[in-house]
């Protein structure tokens, strides 16, 4: 094996990418890319009863929404090709004779009847956890407890077998994870995992240790669901002589609940109100789940959100592209505890990721927003618009949200409590004298608007802190918004001297004066 470093994500085809298997994929992908290395894409589809047609094709394009492009994988090939195990049944099952020539690997002929009497046995003996092993071993059919004439007679004759592990009675197994150190294990807790099973189809421990050792994978870095797992793992490269190549393994803390109370769920996700994949999944048998895609999250937002749910960059520094996330990154700051999923932190990485991006960018949906409503508008108009909004706005559908009012029609309502408050006689005449001025004005820019409003606001002995509301209102229909004067210029004095008059107008009908 040579000393190139080399990772992988593994997922199995069943169903959508779960958003902490993206952060998973996330800092595998940022490990490999910080020290030059690759980073591999394998499909562990053996499962078949799990299966679900489309779940591959979802989690290449999830990849490719992320930006994070396999170095081998199944699109993209690679000298270890094929990259799926359903297409390397042949690899597997020349190994699986290695190890049952050298005894560390035996068959056994048990249906699930005499398994789950023997799991009632051991229950009315008091065993806390009942389990096929080196002791229960001894009284179920397999090649320990059966003639070899009588193991080759039922093989030979299709009577159905799976094969076990041999795991070795009451012995210390020692292993190290980059994040928890130095873990012990006594195989008197370990049952003899089934490694392959009746239809010939390999087991997850079995195939992805084989492939691991294959594919020369440096690093296994993984949710620590499967820190279980690693017992048996380190007998197989044990019993393969592999324990020199052994990769070494980081053990990622849970994403919990909002509330901490447990791993993220897509039940935390629906209650909480915000997804739990990175794009829509949509199958006929079941609810359509929208995605992050869907929600209007950057897929730039979303992975700098993820990589500080467990990683610090030790320091103060938030905001990261891809590049500086890839050159910052270490396993050694990696923690140990579970990170609380913050939909509202996630919210605020989108909105500063927006605010980088030049306007151009988002006049596009700006645009787009507007056509829905059967509004056509210029790109040239709107990039102003979107440059004046951008600090309002969360997601990239918020743009015409925010910036609708300089295209739709005058507001023809206005929020009753508002005006309630704060509309009086000194505010009408300030409000009247300023659309006046500015009728009149030739020079349409800050300076002499503000002018113009200072001069009405002083002369009725007001403050600008009583008009502004009003005025905001009057103009764009709402009490909140952008920057009032950047408003007023991009309006134009047409537009505002008519909205002023029709606010004036519609309080005279409505309204106490």
């Amino acid at each position: 094996m040579n000393n190139a470093i080399k990772v992988r994500f593994a997922p199995s085809p069943t169903g959508a990418l779960h958003i902490g298997s993206v952060r998973t994929i996330l800092y595998n992908y940022l490990f490999a890319k910080k020290h030059g290395g690759q980073f591999i894409l394998r499909i562990e589809d053996t499962d078949q009863k799990r299966f679900v047609p489309g779940a591959e094709e979802y989690i290449l394009e999830s990849l490719r929404w992320l930006g994070i492009v396999p170095d081998e994988g199944p699109e993209q090939g690679g000298p270890y090709a094929p990259y799926k195990q359903s297409e390397r049944t042949d690899i597997y099952k020349q190994h699986i004779q290695r190890l049952l020539d050298a005894g560390h690997a035996y068959y056994a002929f048990d249906s699930q009847e005499d398994i789950e009497e023997m799991r009632i046995r051991l229950k009315e003996a008091k065993v806390t956890s009942p389990q096929y092993n080196s002791i229960s071993r001894e009284w179920m059919k397999n090649q320990f407890t059966l003639p070899p004439e009588q193991v080759k007679e039922w093989i030979d004759g299709g009577k159905p077998y799976v094969i076990r592990l041999n795991v070795p009675h009451k012995e210390h197994i020692r292993f190290h994870d980059v994040i928890r150190g130095w873990v012990k294990v006594d195989t008197s807790v370990l049952d003899d995992k089934v490694l392959m099973k009746s239809d010939g189809i390999p087991t997850y421990h079995f195939a992805s240790v084989v492939d691991d050792y294959l594919m020369q994978i440096t690093h296994v870095i993984r949710g620590e669901e499967w820190l279980p797992s690693m017992p048996i793992h380190v007998l197989l490269y044990r019993y393969f002589g592999w324990s020199e190549q052994m990769p070494k393994f980081v053990h990622l803390p849970l994403l919990l609940s909002p509330n901490g109370t447990g791993k993220l769920s897509k039940r935390h996700a629906d209650e909480y109100g915000f997804p739990a994949f990175p794009i829509i999944w949509n199958r006929p048998e079941l609810t359509v789940k929208k995605g992050f895609r869907e929600q209007g999250y950057l897929p730039e937002a979303l992975l700098n959100f993820l990589a500080l749910l467990g990683w610090s960059p030790g320091n103060d520094q938030e905001l990261f592209t891809q590049k500086e996330l890839i050159k910052a990154f270490s396993l050694e700051r990696l923690g140990k505890s579970g990170a609380k999923f913050d939909i509202t932190k996630a919210n605020w990485f989108n909105q500063q990721h927006i605010k980088k991006q030049s306007p151009t960018v988002w006049a596009e949906y700006f645009i787009a927003e507007a056509a829905k409503e059967g509004i056509t508008c210029n790109q040239e108009n709107v990039i102003p618009i979107c440059d004046l909004v951008k600090d309002r706005v969360t997601f990239p559908q918020d743009f015409w949200l925010e910036g609708k009012f300089f295209f739709v029609m005058a507001p023809i309502n206005y929020d009753s409590d508002t005006i309630k408050k704060r509309w009086n006689v000194q505010i009408k005449e300030v409000l009247t004298d300023f659309m006046h001025a500015l009728s009149t004005l030739t020079e349409w820019d800050h300076k002499h608007v503000k002018s113009l409003l200072q001069a009405s606001i002083i002369a009725h002995n007001t403050s600008i802190g009583h008009i502004m509301p009003i005025l905001r209102m009057a103009v764009t229909g709402v009490t909140a918004g952008p920057e009032l004067m950047d408003t007023l210029i991009l309006l134009g004095k047409d537009k505002v001297c008519a909205r002023i008059i029709a606010f004036l107008n519609g309080c005279k009908i409505k309204l106490f004066i």
